[in-house]
């Protein structure tokens, strides 16, 4: 995707900047089934694929990087995902302001950026306070999709999820192993073939 031109339309920006949540049923042309969002989707591989074999499912997905939303939105209405909005804006602004608490089923955050050096933590999406707030977005019975290749990063992110109230099934601090019906990510797909470790864990809002 890298050698795609930048496309000119920007997409998602009527959802940006509301005082309030959206009407997501009319967002989704009636359609009232389980709203899932992902932070950061982006080449797009898995939010296209895993919309495309959910229907029913309504799907957001924010990305910061234009070249990768617009190309997205583009895709996905290529292909004809209608169940699929893609936001070209900063999540950390925008999620506390178009979700209300206990309205979504699944949040999934695939591979986030690990922010190597230590001035830039601070720009990493799980930080204590916004994983708090994913929490209250979550619905009781939600779940939180995380994955990554980076093992400090995975075990930093794990704990903070525990600790904000986050349920691992399989015990604290215990990753999961793939299922076999899992959508993988862009990324994720050259891992499933060079055999490199990716780190997950599918929790649950109590």
């Amino acid at each position: 995707m890298s050698r795609v031109p930048l496309r000119p339309e920007p997409t998602g920006q009527h959802l940006v900047g509301l005082k309030t949540p959206p009407d997501w049923v009319a967002e989704f042309q009636g359609a009232a089934g389980p709203l899932e969002l992902e932070i950061g989707c982006g080449a797009g591989g898995f939010a296209i694929e895993y919309a495309r074999r959910n229907p029913a499912v309504r799907y957001v997905a924010f990305e910061w990087r234009k070249k990768y939303a617009r190309e997205v939105a583009y895709r996905a209405e290529k292909h004809g995902v209608k169940n699929l909005r893609v936001i070209e804006a900063d999540a950390r602004l925008e999620i506390p302001r178009i979700f209300a608490p206990g309205s979504l089923s699944v949040i999934h955050l695939q591979f986030p950026d690990p922010w190597w050096k230590r001035a830039h933590h601070k720009r990493a999406i799980l930080t204590p306070a916004f994983t708090s707030l994913l929490f209250s977005l979550l619905k009781p019975g939600g779940h939180f999709d995380l994955r990554t290749d980076v093992e400090e990063r995975a075990k930093s992110m794990l704990a903070t999820l525990e600790a904000a109230g986050f349920m691992n099934l399989l015990g604290p601090g215990v990753f999961h192993p793939r299922p076999p019906d899992e959508v993988p990510s862009t990324r994720e797909r050259r891992y499933l073939v060079t055999g490199e470790p990716v780190y997950r864990a599918m929790l649950l809002r109590p």
